[in-house]
């Protein structure tokens, strides 16, 4: 099995709601988020590329552009706990690199990791 990993950054602010108000992550606060997009595949292709990591760079501005110093309260449509996120960004990940990825291999896996603190990750994985 081969994997690649690209690591990403983003600030944004959040509150979590349905806790009770006693709970620190129930008022507003903020993260320095970083999120790894991995790739898995059983085969490389004719350069020895899962995929070439560069494939992977718009997905930086995306994520700048929808989430960056953002309130995510205010632009998601969630509670965006770093579960419920790691779901939101898998699948527009996925839509934008389904296609390339299928061109190349047979099969693939994709996972979603999200981390708002430096001990703690969530991650998506597709599967159902």
């Amino acid at each position: 099995m081969y994997s690649i990993m690209k690591e990403f950054s983003f600030s944004a602010a959040h509150y979590l709601q349905g806790l009770p108000p006693t709970h620190p992550c129930s008022q507003l606060h903020g993260h320095n988020y970083r999120v790894k997009i991995e790739i898995d595949t059983t085969d490389v292709d004719k350069i020895g590329f899962v995929l070439d990591y560069r494939k992977l760079d718009g997905l930086k501005q995306g994520i700048d552009e929808m989430l960056d110093h953002t309130c995510l309260n205010d632009v998601l449509e969630f509670n965006p706990t770093a579960e419920n996120i790691a779901r939101w960004l898998w699948d527009r990940v996925h839509s934008s690199i389904d296609h390339e990825l299928r061109a190349i291999h047979e099969s693939y896996g994709l996972v979603l990791h999200i981390s708002e603190t430096e001990k703690t990750w969530a991650s998506y994985d597709g599967a159902t």
